[in-house]
């Protein structure tokens, strides 16, 4: 207890001086020049030394944005113009690629026509051949039913009445029995 009254004895000013100084106003004035001084410094480097090069920095970095941008608008110009090229390279190869296969249809039809009417005539010609052997086979097949049919003829007649006959009338049985 004898500390607290002997603190209670003591001058206010004391107290406060001792234990906290910046709250004692006898210290006030020369608080407020060093205030003054280091905020004047302060201002003096941000003013002429750090926000014009902070300034500048970032101006650069705008210039910097700005020539990018317009370098990727001329690039995408370029690729525009490289993809309207391209379009109309692929367009035209398609255009040709259709002429030159209708061209090749055209020829290969040609051919295939020629070939057709080559065929064609080979076989008319092959044909013509088979129905001339036809002919000649049926007139010696004729011929020869003919020829049978008179042997036939005679051989019967000598049989039913011991007779040779003529070949004229052999013949003549023979006209009339294909007549009817």
């Amino acid at each position: 207890m004898m500390i607290a009254a002997a603190a209670a004895a003591e001058p206010h000013g004391e107290a406060a001086s001792a234990s906290l100084p910046q709250l004692d106003p006898t210290w006030w004035p020369s608080q407020i020049f060093w205030l003054a001084v280091t905020f004047g410094v302060l201002y003096w480097l941000m003013a002429g030394r750090f926000l014009p090069s902070l300034g500048g920095a970032i101006e650069q970095r705008r210039d910097r944005m700005a020539d990018d941008l317009d370098q990727a608008a001329e690039f995408r110009r370029q690729a525009e113009e490289a993809e309207s090229a391209y379009n109309k390279a692929l367009a035209d190869a398609r255009a040709k690629a259709q002429a030159i296969a209708a061209d090749t249809r055209a020829e290969v039809d040609e051919e295939i026509a020629g070939l057709q009417a080559d065929t064609d005539e080979a076989l008319e010609k092959q044909l013509a051949a088979a129905d001339s052997r036809i002919a000649a086979m049926k007139s010696d097949a004729a011929a020869k039913v003919r020829e049978a049919a008179a042997d036939t003829t005679r051989a019967v007649v000598e049989a039913l009445i011991d007779e040779a006959p003529t070949d004229e009338a052999v013949s003549k049985a023979i006209d009339a029995a294909a007549r009817a």
